[in-house]
């Protein structure tokens, strides 16, 4: 084939028709194909030719032209596509190293072989233009709800037409036991949209709680228009879902705008999951107001927060603690997952014996510490005192409200608290020492005798050791894996030792150890400061 008058408007007509069926723009098309000439014209000329071709959009005629740059003269390498100053004088005048000159060639005539390649050249062009249209279709469409019809099953995973491509709804990310047929419509949650090299995947979801939030906002008109927000989501796909809202104007009802007349909006959210039992439950800035509300239908007798663990403790009566738990742990574990907190359920009966054993195991550490009776140590613990740093330095008035305690009495216990402590602290330097701990760890301001005893028993015994921990190794913490938090237990969590306490020790350490400019580390706090204002 020539590329000659007699069809050089039939490569723009061939584009056009190309781009119609493809939906893509006919300019990607007449590209790929001037990337096909010159590939058919490298082959006539030879493959160290720099030949670009070049289609006028209005005529269809293609234009050869050999392209030779002017380079250094050490750094001719391809004399068919590069030439020294000297060489380009002939050409052009005062060539300067970088000068591009172009010579028009006569047009080639392709071969069967070089036809077939040039269709094989504009193919893969085509299917990238596909791909590229695809992928920023939607790329722009995570996060919303797609409709499609199922094209075939492949190893449990369904395929889906959804207009523009294909999009694979997962085995795993299908509610319970559904099956679909080819044809059948269906609509599910964009959860990921990923650029691969066969071309982009785009993955559905009919499980993810983000699934749920986008149908009550579909049914919900409040919510669409922003008066009520859906603050979290858990579900446990085709079997029960708890859904926690909050109303911005104080004239509707979060929960009775979501349930509908009859029940209607919640229904059709409940007939699209497959009948999963959904609770609408009120969210509250106060987070053991939202338990007791993320908890129901269970009622709750005592709720204990403990912040910093991200741990709560709910207490129950004993005919509810089944309740509470739920089948399987279902309520339960849906709760925590509303919440983000740990929950540990117990009955009164429960608690009632575990603060016993508190009190127990308390009072025990008075009498054995302060050589008291059993009666005495008992008054300490039913005034609160929970430790003997607290009888040691607390104020002498606190403990002249116990009864039967006169002033001599208090300076008493307090002696006898701050001699035990200072023979434990002496004790654990001891130890510490003799397991070769440095003394800059040791005089390390913030670290108490025991706390480096914990350190040395750990394998830190020098600044150096200290100033490259994590601070949740020193606080402990907690990680979530596989949806579930896990706990992480911390080196000197067995002193109250929090997050933000060990960042400042591990910063001032590696400040110590000039590792840290300090001058920096404003700076860098004063632009996190701003960029909060």
């Amino acid at each position: 084939m020539a590329i000659t008058s007699a069809n050089q408007l039939e490569l723009l007509q061939t584009a056009e028709a190309v781009a119609r069926e493809k939906m893509i723009d006919p300019g990607l098309v007449v590209e790929a194909m001037e990337e096909s000439l010159a590939r058919a014209a490298k082959s006539r000329y030879g493959s160290e030719m720099d030949i670009h071709v070049s289609i006028d959009r209005k005529t269809g005629k293609a234009t050869f032209t050999r392209v030779r740059t002017v380079v250094e003269d050490e750094e001719l390498e391809n004399y068919q596509a590069e030439m020294t100053v000297d060489q380009a004088k002939q050409y052009m005048e005062n060539p300067q190293v970088g000068d591009v000159y172009s010579e028009e060639v006569p047009p080639v005539e392709l071969g069967r072989i070089a036809a077939q390649s040039a269709k094989q050249v504009i193919l893969q062009k085509v299917r990238e233009a596909e791909r590229d249209k695809q992928y920023n279709e939607f790329k722009d469409r995570v996060g919303t709800i797609v409709n499609g019809l199922v094209k075939r099953e492949e190893y449990g995973n369904v395929i889906v037409d959804v207009g523009a491509g294909e999009a694979v709804l997962r085995r795993n990310e299908k509610i319970g036991r559904e099956a679909y047929r080819p044809g059948d419509r269906v609509r599910a949650f964009v959860k990921d949209v990923r650029r691969e090299q066969r071309g982009p995947q785009i993955f559905l979801s009919r499980t993810a709680p983000e699934f749920m939030s986008e149908l009550f906002k579909m049914e919900v008109p409040e919510i669409y228009e922003g008066i009520i927000q859906i603050k979290a989501v858990a579900r446990d796909p085709g079997s029960r879902a708890k859904i926690a809202v909050v109303s911005y104007d104080g004239s509707i009802d979060p929960v009775g705008a979501c349930v509908g007349m009859r029940g209607s909006r919640v229904q059709a959210v409940v007939n699209e999951l497959q009948g999963e039992k959904i609770d609408i439950i009120p969210w509250n800035e106060d987070t053991p107001t939202f338990l007791v509300n993320a908890l129901q239908p269970a009622e709750v007798s005592k709720v204990v927060l403990d912040e910093e663990a991200g741990k709560i403790e709910v207490v129950v009566p004993e005919e509810q603690l089944s309740l509470a738990i739920g089948r399987r742990g279902q309520n339960v574990r849906l709760a925590s997952q509303l919440t983000a907190l740990d929950i540990d359920i117990m009955t009164e009966e429960e608690e009632s014996k575990r603060r016993q054993a508190e009190f127990e195991e308390r009072t025990k550490l008075f009498v054995n510490t302060l050589d008291l009776d059993e009666f005495f140590a008992q008054l300490l613990v039913s005034e609160g005192f929970t430790n003997l740093e607290e009888v040691a330095y607390v104020d002498l008035d606190e403990l002249l409200v116990i009864d039967g305690v006169d002033e001599g009495t208090a300076e008493e216990l307090q002696a006898r608290a701050r001699d035990f402590l200072e023979a434990q602290n002496r004790a654990a330097l001891e130890n510490a020492r003799s397991m070769g701990v440095e003394e800059s760890l040791i005089e390390f301001d913030g670290l108490t005798p025991q706390m480096v005893e914990a350190l040395a028993n750990d394998g830190v015994k020098t600044l150096e050791d200290f100033a490259t921990c994590a601070d949740w190794e020193l606080a402990g913490g907690w990680t979530t894996v596989d949806g579930q938090r896990v706990k992480d237990d911390g080196v000197l969590e067995q002193f109250d030792v929090s997050l933000e306490e060990a960042q400042t020790m591990i910063m001032t350490a590696r400040i110590m150890l000039g590792w840290v400019d300090p001058a920096e580390l404003e700076a860098d706090e004063d632009e996190v400061e701003e960029a909060e204002e």
